[in-house]
């Protein structure tokens, strides 16, 4: 059951920012024989599930790059995400009772909006700055978190529930401070656009 509960867990808080590499990653590793996968998840050793979640990884990782196209990307994602990652950790306790599949759904859907409420909140802010060297450092970080907590999840399950115990407190912190901050900054650009039309101009004058 903690096996279990860890790589639903990691799925899902995963999927929030890393879909495609969380599936490929369970995929591969699961038809590799170095991880065993329940019944619901099994699925995801398919060949064509790997190679597809190959091609959208790659993809996700040079979109995830390039300064505000990153959070188009991440709207667009908002509704693919969140589903993925309740359905990921439902499919994990699919050989138990139904009711632990529904708890396991509601749980892996807050996980992974959590954890993309937190990476998209954090791109619109960075991408404030023109310069593109803060948005890469970002999406590296992610890109090691992501396959850290993965294996962790895979393979530490224990390490795993504790680090993301204390993510869970950190982003609990942290998103109202980040909320407010886009907050200020759509009202500096509701200020900012006025003065920029052509009738701002002549108010001015």
């Amino acid at each position: 059951m903690l096996e279990t509960a860890a790589l639903a867990a990691g799925l899902s808080w995963t999927s929030g920012f890393r879909l495609y590499l969380a599936v490929f990653t369970a995929g591969a590793l699961g038809r590799l024989g170095w991880l065993h996968l329940p019944p619901g998840l099994q699925v995801l050793e398919s060949w064509w599930v790997i190679a597809l979640a190959a091609l959208l990884a790659l993809a996700e990782f040079v979109a995830d790059k390039v300064p505000g196209f990153d959070s188009f990307w991440d709207s667009i994602q908002t509704f693919i995400r969140i589903p993925a990652g309740a359905i990921l950790a439902a499919a994990a306790f699919g050989q138990l009772d139904p009711q632990w599949m529904v708890a396991a759904g509601l749980v892996g859907g807050t996980l992974a909006g959590t954890a993309h409420a937190a990476k998209a909140s954090t791109r619109a802010l960075i991408n404030v700055s023109p310069e593109p060297f803060s948005n890469w450092a970002a999406s590296l970080s992610e890109d090691v978190a992501a396959s850290s907590g993965l294996l962790l999840a895979f393979f530490l399950p224990v390490v795993f529930l504790v680090v993301l115990a204390v993510l869970l407190l950190v982003a609990a912190w942290l998103l109202p401070k980040l909320w407010r901050g886009l907050r200020h900054l759509r009202d500096a650009l509701a200020k900012r656009a006025p003065a920029a039309s052509p009738a701002g101009r002549q108010t001015r004058r």
